[in-house]
């Protein structure tokens, strides 16, 4: 499977994952195999303890499975160097979390230039593109401000714009709307399945939010680390029309 030119962008065989706790084992993933295509809004859901998480890491590269096998862009991922996983980590997945993860003592522009710090970009050109993702994410007029000057979805709409900043193919979403309303929520996911559609991105989100259902193209459900169901989403039923948050 050749890296971008393959319809399949993230693919698990078989793929377990088993903690020690003392002297007793927690089986976490349960032969778990999944095929993610590329430009896709795929959702994983579940409830807490169902391994949506642990998937979610092991896709990262963040952990390894005990067994079976984990590809992304082509790769299994458990047999790269530490810095070849580092530079995939850092170039082509892009990563949102539920707590979302700002320096609280810099603004907008300044978290979501940090990535673009870290990979040598020129001050001109990083702040052309934080600019590029901040209006993307509906943010330009809060670009200066800091985390506590914005509400909860304006800091989770800055930290998906860090995610997106270096061009990754791959973004990785837990529970991104875990601490935001209902109302809010949706509309972050909404954002999320417009960049899908315009921004050449895949984006993997976990939640227990039934809503996620009416908004991605595809979900996987989870219980007891293994895949108990999995559907088309509404969103494959109707195209979207883009417009600015």
């Amino acid at each position: 499977m050749t890296e971008l030119n393959e319809k399949t962008i993230v693919r698990s065989v078989d793929v377990t994952r088993v903690f020690k706790v003392d002297h007793n084992e927690v089986h976490a993933l349960r032969g778990v195999s999944i095929e993610i295509a590329r430009n896709k809004f795929v959702g994983l859901m579940g409830r807490s303890g169902s391994g949506k998480t642990t998937l979610m890491n092991l896709i990262g590269g963040l952990d390894h499975p005990t067994s079976g096998a984990m590809f992304v862009y082509g790769q299994e991922i458990s047999k790269l160097s530490d810095r070849k996983l580092t530079n995939l980590r850092r170039h082509r997945i892009g990563f949102v979390f539920q707590s979302f993860a700002l320096m609280p003592t810099m603004s907008a522009i300044e978290n979501v230039e940090l990535p673009l710090r870290l990979v040598g970009m020129s001050r001109r050109a990083r702040r052309q593109r934080v600019m590029e993702v901040l209006d993307m994410v509906g943010l330009t007029r809060w670009a200066k401000h800091r985390p506590q000057e914005l509400s909860g979805g304006q800091q989770q709409r800055v930290a998906i714009a860090r995610a997106l900043v270096t061009r990754p193919n791959l973004i990785l979403a837990d529970e991104p709307t875990g601490e935001l309303d209902s109302v809010t929520g949706r509309a972050i996911m909404e954002l999320f399945r417009d960049i899908v559609r315009h921004e050449d991105v895949t984006i993997l989100m976990t939640s227990h939010d039934p809503v996620m259902l009416e908004i991605v193209d595809y979900t996987y459900e989870m219980a007891d680390g293994q895949i108990i169901n999995e559907r088309a989403g509404v969103a494959q039923e109707k195209e979207p029309q883009f417009q600015r948050p």
